[in-house]
């Protein structure tokens, strides 16, 4: 088979604009409008799959996928095992990155922030709320560790599937949420000729620093 020319791969984007007095210095109400946008769009699926970018301990950077799982004032949410190769780079160094695409709107999104973890009360909020089946999960999985084969989570989580029956499981310790305080978000929307519209927004500790570049 003939190898594709990766070359040759683009599109034209056309769809949208982006101006800086869109955002009224407020980009944490103008992400919530893009996101809204992006969730009640037909052809995304999972609008808060956001990449979660981190410096591991072998001073590496890594980027996986996660769910964006609440929007604060204060930040962008999600929940993982603490004890995860995320967990552990995040412990290592609080500053990561997130971005969000949404090829079907043409726009994508990037964020540089610092994570902590959240209070407890909150995690346990958050955990409660979750199916048990996922509840378990969390408790079976000794998240990016190396296992054998599939065998020995399936067994565990049928073992404590008996145990808890119709008993309440309690949040373990070595699961929760952070959150990401931005410093920086960086909003895309493709255009034609590939000169994209980029507004940057950088926080200067009272105010919002709001300016346009070069794509």
């Amino acid at each position: 088979m003939k190898e594709k020319d990766l070359g040759h791969l683009r599109k034209s984007y056309h769809k949208s604009e982006l101006k800086v007095e869109d955002l009224s210095n407020d980009p944490i109400a103008f992400f919530k409008s893009w996101f809204e946008e992006a969730d009640q769009h037909p052809q995304i699926d999972e609008a808060n799959a956001m990449s979660l970018a981190t410096l591991g301990l072998d001073d590496f950077p890594k980027a996986r996928v996660v769910l964006l799982k609440a929007l604060t004032k204060d930040g962008f949410v999600f929940y993982t095992n603490y004890q995860s190769e995320k967990g552990l780079s995040i412990a290592h160094h609080s500053k990561v990155g997130l971005s969000f695409f949404w090829p079907a709107l043409e726009r994508q999104v990037v964020i540089k922030g610092t994570a902590e973890q959240l209070r407890p009360e909150i995690s346990d909020s958050y955990f409660n709320s979750r199916p048990k089946g996922s509840q378990l999960g969390a408790i079976v999985s000794e998240q990016s560790k190396v296992i054998t084969n599939r065998s020995i989570l399936e067994a565990k989580l049928d073992a404590l599937e008996i145990e808890y029956g119709d008993k309440k499981v309690e949040r373990p310790q070595h699961w929760g949420g952070y959150i990401v305080s931005p410093k920086s978000l960086e909003f895309w929307q493709g255009r034609p000729n590939r000169l994209h519209d980029r507004i940057r927004c950088q926080w200067q500790g009272s105010f919002w620093n709001i300016e346009r570049l070069a794509p």
